[in-house]
């Protein structure tokens, strides 16, 4: 048998395209999903969230919700929460986040991370808090798309420290099994993450091979919302 000799530096060049292909592959694909949003059950409004790179493996994640029945309709209640963040260890992980809720007035959080001296600022109308980074930290906003990524790559316990006003919380979330599902979007057989280290009420409900975002989601935090998928888009 013949033995086929290569150059080191041929050889090398090689494995760097291969991992950098690899590495390429895992970052998440650009998208827009829409979703109608309810609260305790009565339509309120709907919700646009997107994904788009911003170059240099940096991103933009933003999600709009806009007021557009009922007495959300009324107060012309709003909401915009914008995260860029960086790919880092094939997850997202927060650089700058900015909350703003209008609703008769204005409510708005902002969150810095500086890396480089690992320590995360949070402002907002009772002031300025500040506390150390830990690696991977996401904040609120990210957090749905975080757990998706995650179970994309088939976990199914995800531990996230995400970054709240006055600290780091480890957040953890299991799939409790599969479920049907149905949305304005469609049917599927989707996986159910709820939060097992709270007793604050959390079920996602995901199709993980086919979107990073969940089709369904309710939670008692921001005043028992409920969003159901209604269309996804990606390029």
């Amino acid at each position: 048998m013949r033995t086929l000799n290569l150059p080191r530096s041929l050889l090398a060049g090689l494995v760097l395209a291969v991992s950098t292909s690899a590495a390429l592959a895992a970052q998440p694909t650009p998208f827009t999903a829409t979703y109608q949003v309810s609260r305790q059950g009565e339509a309120m409004g709907e919700a646009t969230i997107t994904l788009k790179p911003l170059g240099n493996g940096e991103y933009e994640y933003s999600n709009q919700i806009h007021g557009t029945s009922g007495l959300a309709a009324m107060l012309g209640a709003n909401s915009s929460d914008v995260t860029h963040f960086r790919w880092n260890n094939n997850a997202p992980e927060t650089e700058n986040y900015t909350s703003k809720v209008v609703a008769l007035k204005t409510k708005q959080r902002i969150m810095q991370v500086n890396w480089s001296t690992k320590q995360v600022s949070v402002e907002d109308g009772k002031g300025t808090m500040n506390y150390a980074a830990v690696p991977g930290l996401v904040d609120r906003n990210t957090l749905l798309l975080a757990i998706g990524l995650s179970l994309r790559n088939g976990n199914q316990n995800v531990t996230l420290p995400v970054g709240v006003r006055q600290q780091v919380e480890q957040q953890q979330y299991k799939v409790q099994g599969t479920e049907s599902v149905q949305v304005p979007a469609g049917s599927f057989q989707a996986e159910r993450v709820t939060r097992t280290d709270s007793d604050k009420h959390f079920d996602a409900w995901y199709v993980p091979k086919q979107y990073p975002l969940p089709v369904k989601v309710a939670q008692s935090e921001g005043g028992d919302l409920t969003l159901q998928l209604v269309r996804y888009s990606s390029p």
